[in-house]
């Protein structure tokens, strides 16, 4: 008999991710092996292997990240905001079990805590042995790990981050209550005078406009700087994701970096990121600019 890990998002070596978020498109991607699966105490968590993207992450029969791609999302997410605070010293990451953003925080030298808070212990475990080379980031000696539900972290901190990245996954399951307004409302008062946050912002303008158009404004209510920018990424539905980049401080531009590396260090650095690409990604095609202006 053969002990083949099966999942029901696989048929005939294929992954398929199909879902309501994205109507009548599917992705799909060859599968050469399934490495685990388990039901954690709050999604569905699957690790293949697939044929030309790496080890692939999926929760609830959504991909979070391919080893292949992974890159411009964590850089993007966490880049964004890093680069348009002046000195972030104190770091809250809100997801991002995988370790892939905590990777890209302490890249900054002027960090001197980086906090990760991930409610699913499980993401964390299984990324720690499968994807080894985001899980670095737990590695390193200025994190912390605290297992948790996000909301109710957060609602213990006031005046306490520079910069806060929220990498969930979609506004549909357990991280729903990461895309609230009443959610931005925490994350502005925890953090101090001056701070950045980045949130994993609700997909994408071909698919999420409305969306992303109600994001904006709840933001805008919250915070009196409150941007959208975007990044490319072949495995996210319709190969784009955008980011909320917020700051507490009026004026702030965060659109163009306060901070940026020489040309030599992004290239030692990043994959993605640059400081042209971070105006860049505010930029929006004509539909887009004009649902959120």
């Amino acid at each position: 008999m053969s002990s083949e890990i099966t999942h029901a998002t696989i048929k005939d070596g294929w992954f398929r991710e199909i879902s309501h978020m994205w109507p009548g498109q599917a992705m799909t991607l060859k599968v050469e092996k399934v490495l685990h699966h388990e039901k954690s105490k709050y999604q569905d968590v699957l690790i293949f292997k697939s044929t030309d993207h790496g080890t692939v992450l999926v929760l609830d029969n959504v991909i979070q990240c391919t080893e292949r791609d992974e890159f411009s999302y964590q850089e993007m997410i966490t880049h964004l905001a890093m680069n348009s605070h002046p000195d972030p010293k104190k770091v809250l990451v809100i997801g991002g079990g995988d370790g892939g953003v905590l990777r890209e925080v302490v890249k900054h030298e002027c960090v001197e805590e980086a906090t990760l808070c991930d409610i699913d212990e499980a993401v964390i475990r299984l990324s720690k042995e499968y994807l080894p080379g985001m899980a670095e980031g737990f590695k390193h000696p200025k994190v912390k790990v605290h297992v948790g539900d996000g909301f109710k972290f957060l609602d213990e901190y006031k005046n306490a981050f520079d910069v806060i990245i929220t990498d969930s996954s979609d506004p549909d399951g357990p991280a729903e209550s990461l895309f609230q307004k009443s959610y931005f409302q925490l994350l502005h008062d925890a953090l101090r005078p001056g701070g950045v946050i980045t949130t994993q912002g609700s997909e994408n303008q071909w698919l999420h406009l409305p969306l992303i158009t109600k994001l904006k404004k709840d933001c805008g209510e919250v915070f009196p700087v409150a941007e959208y920018a975007y990044t490319t990424i072949p495995t996210y539905p319709s190969g784009q994701i955008g980011f909320m980049v917020c700051c507490k401080e009026a004026g702030r531009n965060v659109r163009e970096p306060l901070r940026s590396w020489s040309s030599e260090e992004e290239d030692r650095l990043c994959r993605y990121y640059n400081a042209d690409i971070h105006k860049a990604s505010f930029i929006l095609p004509t539909f887009a600019k004009k649902a959120l202006q």
